[in-house]
């Protein structure tokens, strides 16, 4: 029976394979069209948040009474990871992360578990916690934030247009949900003198009390008759502010109004608890989140015209500032993108044009489109998306995926030229190396398994590599053998002269080649020689390039962090705030900014480190106008920080790409005892400071903060009749106030709160003065029975797995690396480690622990790829011994790839890593070519000798020309932020490479099976 050939196939049904080759291309751009777009792939935040409110606690109360029993539960989940928390005065925060290999899909259960057992110990809890509060859509990015704002608008009017807007988009199409940030809840507050209700014989509590049974909501029955049933309605619900302060409270036998012992105001919440502020005015935001379904180009499309409307309804004066606007975040990437990628294929084209003449090369620039039509076709069905790592991949797949159809149609080229016929040239190809080349591929995708099976952040973050890589290089192999013959057969003609073989190798360049290639046969032991040596300085050069974890994003955003003391004011945060404002409404830099105050940004980002709320925060968001005034801007901030800002911890920060990460330079100190803990990490932090390339050195328990002791002569509080209890409830109602009721209009609850005057309350002075009601029904000040203690708490603890941990944090100067800056932190720690006591640990965390993970979760995977590797060639070549020597020569790209990076200055990262992974794919696919080669060279007649001499000029020309495509399609991608690290070690590597496998594959097969020169009377020589 005939040996089947798929290529002799498709030119017997010349017009299906046209058919299908239409069809596939009209599928490639409807498929482009309709996949979803975005900036960054979507993958799984593996952090839970539960918090709870302890009010009145100290720091170390809420972390005995509250986070300790938490987190004792907590541990019982199982594939948890990491369990972190931190204490403060009146709340408790806890961060649930399960392992990185668990599978997404098993991230819902686990939040359900770790409700469930919350919920077994809820009533175990101490009298008076508030919650806990469950957040796992910690993950959840903000497609678009609108800001609404206005001079002379209240913060009620602000929302009411807010809201207003709000329905409206939640009909636009692909909108999953729209929330407000930065509203400011409306309170009425009734704002005593303690004095006045001293002389007027009230009690606070009971006023409380009267307002909350006036307003309270409370069913009067119905009355049943024989026809209807008849519902009864009070009256008397307060109806307006105007109400509460008439409010008639009876008083030793006589009424008084409330208006005539306090004054009742209508305002916002206070204390504020988060501000938004943009461009220096107030403003009420809009997060919009879409659906994931959808595509965020079309989204920005009908948010546009949705946002029109919206304008023409608001009142006279009212903006609407767009903040956050992914869709032209996202056009502007894919934009640029799309430039690198036609860059890359005029140069793929180029070097075919060039290379192959104008009739050949067309035929291998006709396969490009119909490779990628395929494709974009599979991910559509696979429901992948474009973004920046998709599209990345697509560009580093361009400079391959011709090197199929390059080889086939060369082939089919020089069979032509040697006088066959059209359909005899065409199908030859596929007799000669469609298995050899069909392994090359799926070598070469091997070489991307890795990154495919990593159970890790970063791994799930680029995983489409893998995706499409396998994809792409698949549909070239298919291209090779089906669009590359056809369209062969139609572009090209049948030569008018036959030539030899040997005549078309007998030109003065190829027989220079020949006498090389000699050369290094005959000297085989000095070319391995020379070859290990070079390998062995390159594993050394790769070794001094800078590390890098992931890179930094491109986006002209900036962040800045004002930190004040713990313990600061609102108020105090507001103003250093209103500071910086002042100076970004100077700098002609700067496009626009947003504040916001008490808390961090929402996240507009997918991979930005999302602040939770503290008072004694301010994180702005700066755009500017490009990235060059980024680094102005930022320079600007920075001297600012020093001469205007001496008592706020400032940071200014660009965005990154890859997983969420807060600081780069991390070491964490954790034991039992946390003086001890924090004596370790006081020294910890001088040995960081002493190092000229860190900067803000600091750390998470911050200074400790001063409190107010109030110690209760409890044989006096006995005598007057006062209970520690009552006396908490009445500086409450004092001081923070104490609710008195709901006051109700229309769909609004507003909540109405019983305080002391704004003088009484912000003056410390005045404590000993506060009157408390006694037993016998009159008052005395609070000195009489109360010592005052001013004393120093902490002002947070942080819990890493139950441990008190600090983590000691730093920033590194620009044009270093953090992996490598904490590499030359941590042997001047080792003094510090080895006079640890039992039960004390040091680590090091920030990028250089994420990079040991990530660069580990790629890494345990080799094993695997060495496995299916070995397979694939054993099948291929059938023959053990060239099975390992294909294999030996995997390694050969870190030569060239360490000497690329170190010369260009690129970091060595996860991508890199990458890169230098795949390379081995790439190597061993020419390598598996050739050694096929030889040895049907040698099924052919030729001795050992004269076939790997005569294999490899053969070859020459096909890996030349592959691996040219491949390196010119990396240039415009090493300009990339992202994949520049990747493309300049696959640069560097191939081309050291390819030389090697000219040049030391031959040397290294003809000493690995002592191949002989034959002389001439048919003896081997020995070399």
């Amino acid at each position: 029976m005939r040996e089947f050939n798929l290529s002799a196939w498709v030119l017997e049904h010349r017009a299906f394979t046209g058919f299908i080759m239409a069809l596939l291309l009209f599928g490639g751009i409807f498929a482009y069209f309709r996949l979803g777009q975005r900036e960054d792939p979507e993958f799984t935040f593996r952090v839970m948040v539960v918090k709870t409110l302890y009010p009145g606690a100290t720091a170390q109360e809420v972390e005995q009474q509250l986070t300790d029993r938490l987190e004792k539960k907590i541990q019982e989940l199982p594939n948890l990871n990491i369990l972190r928390s931190y204490s403060k005065p009146g709340e408790s925060v806890i961060f649930v992360t399960p392992r990185e290999d668990t599978p997404p899909k098993e991230i819902s259960d686990l939040w359900y578990q770790v409700r469930k057992k919350v919920e077994d110990i809820r009533l175990t809890l101490p009298p008076g916690s508030i919650g806990p509060f469950f957040n796992d859509e910690f993950g959840d990015t903000y497609s678009l934030i609108y800001a609404f704002s206005g001079q002379g608008f209240s913060y009620a009017e602000l929302k009411k247009a807010a809201d207003s807007a709000r329905q409206q988009l939640l009909r636009v199409k692909n909108v999953e949900k729209v929330d407000l940030i930065g509203t400011q809840d409306e309170k009425i507050y009734i704002e005593f003198s303690d004095k006045k209700l001293a002389e007027l014989g009230l009690d606070a509590n009971a006023v409380a009390e009267a307002l909350q049974a006036q307003n309270s909501m409370v069913s009067a029955g119905t009355v049943y008759t024989a026809q209807r049933n008849l519902p009864i309605r009070l009256t008397g619900q307060f109806d307006s502010v105007d109400s509460i302060a008439k409010l008639p409270v009876p008083i030793r036998g006589r009424t008084l109004r409330v208006d005539d012992f306090a004054l009742v105001k209508r305002g916002y919440l206070d204390p504020p608890e988060l501000k938004m502020r943009v461009n220096g005015k107030e403003a009420v935001g809009l997060g919009i989140t879409m659906n994931k379904r959808g595509d965020v180009l079309e989204l920005g499309k009908a948010l546009e015209a949705a946002k029109i409307q919206i304008e023409g309804e608001l009142p006279v004066g009212m903006d609407v500032d767009q903040i956050a606007d992914q869709p032209r975040v996202v056009n502007k990437a894919i934009g640029e993108f799309l430039s690198t990628f036609f860059e890359a294929l005029a140069a793929v084209l180029l070097v075919s044009f060039l290379s192959l003449g104008f009739r050949t090369g067309s035929v291998v620039a006709l396969t490009v489109p119909l490779v990628l039509s395929g494709t974009l076709l599979c991910m559509l069905l696979f429901g992948m998306e474009i973004h920046r790592i998709s599209l990345g991949a697509l560009i580093l797949a361009l400079g391959l995926l011709v090197d199929d159809a390059m080889i086939s149609i060369e082939m089919m080229a020089r069979k032509l030229e040697e006088g066959w016929d059209r359909v005899d040239a065409a199908t030859y190809a596929y007799r000669a190396t469609a298995f050899p080349m069909l392994t090359g591929t799926l070598v070469t995708i091997v070489g991307f398994l890795p990154v495919g099976l990593a159970k890790s952040q970063a791994g799930e973050y680029t995983v489409s590599i893998f995706q499409v890589m396998g994809i792409s290089l698949l549909l070239s192999w298919i291209g090779a053998v089906v669009f590359t013959p056809y369209l062969g057969f139609l572009l090209l003609k049948v030569q008018s002269h036959s030539t030899h073989d040997h005549d078309l190798f007998d030109t003065p360049f190829y027989n220079r080649l020949r006498h090389w290639v000699e050369w290094c046969v005959e000297h085989r032991k000095k070319v391995i020689i020379a070859t290990v040596a070079l390998f062995c300085v390159g594993v050394a050069t790769l070794t001094q390039v800078p590390e890098q974890f992931f890179p930094l994003s491109n986006r002209p955003e900036v962040i800045i962090d004002l930190w004040l003391p713990e313990g600061s004011s609102f108020a105090q945060s507001e103003a250093t705030a209103k500071r910086m404002e002042n100076i970004l409404s100077k700098d002609g830099d700067v496009v626009n900014y947003t504040a916001y105050i008490g808390g961090g940004t929402p996240r507009f980002f997918l991979l930005i480190v999302q602040q939770l709320a503290n008072t004694n925060l301010s994180e702005f968001v700066v755009m500017t106008k490009d990235n060059a005034a980024r680094e102005r801007v930022m320079q600007r901030i920075r001297s600012a920080f020093s001469t205007d800002f001496p008592a706020v911890r400032g940071r200014v920060m660009r965005l990154n790409v890859g997983p969420p990460m807060d600081y780069p330079l991390v070491f964490r100190v954790l034991g039992e005892d946390p003086e001890i803990v924090r004596n370790i990490a006081d020294r910890v932090t001088e040995v960081m400071r002493a190092n000229p390339d860190t900067v803000d050195v600091n750390d998470d328990w911050h200074d400790r903060i001063p409190s107010l002791r109030l110690v209760l002569d409890q044989d006096k509080a006995r005598t007057l009749g006062v209970s520690t209890s009552s006396l908490s409830k009445t500086l409450q109602a004092h001081y923070t106030g104490i609710p008195a009721g709901q006051f109700r209009e229309d769909d609004k609850l507003i909540d109405i709160v019983w305080r002391a005057q704004n003088d009484l309350r912000t003056a410390a002075d005045r404590l000993p003065d506060v009157t408390v009601r006694t037993g016998n029904g009159r008052t005395a000040p609070l000195s009489q029975f109360v010592k005052f203690e001013t004393v120093f708490e902490d002002g947070v603890r942080w819990h890493r797995n139950r441990f008190p941990a600090i983590s000691v944090r730093a920033d590194v100067i620009d044009g270093k690396m953090a992996p490598d800056v904490a590499a030359e932190i941590i042997p001047k720690l080792k003094p510090i480690q080895d006079q640890l006591p039992i039960g004390y640990f040091l680590e090091t965390g920030g990028s250089k622990e994420d990079a040991g993970i990530s660069q580990k979760s790629i890494l345990v995977w080799i094993p695997l790829v060495l496995v299916v590797t070995l397979i694939l060639l054993m099948m291929q070549l059938q023959n053990l011994s060239r099975t390992f020597l294909v294999f030996v020569t995997a390694p050969l790209g870190v030569i060239g790839a360490a000497f690329a990076l170190l010369l260009f200055r690129a970091p060595f990262g996860f991508v890199a890593l990458l890169g230098i992974i795949a390379l081995s794919g790439m190597i061993m696919r020419n390598s598996v070519i050739l050694v096929d080669q030889i040895e049907q060279d040698q099924k052919a007649g030729l001795d050992a000798w004269t076939a790997i001499v005569e294999s490899t000029v053969r070859r020459f020309r096909p890996i030349l020309l592959t691996a040219a495509a491949a390196i010119l399609a990396m240039i415009p991608l090493s300009r990339n932020d992202f994949f520049g690290p990747q493309a300049i070690a696959i640069m560097g590597g191939l081309t050291v490479a390819t030389v090697l496998t000219v040049f030391f594959l031959p040397a290294l097969y003809a000493a690995w099976f002592r191949v002989k020169r034959i002389d001439s009377s048919g003896n081997g020589v020995v070399q």
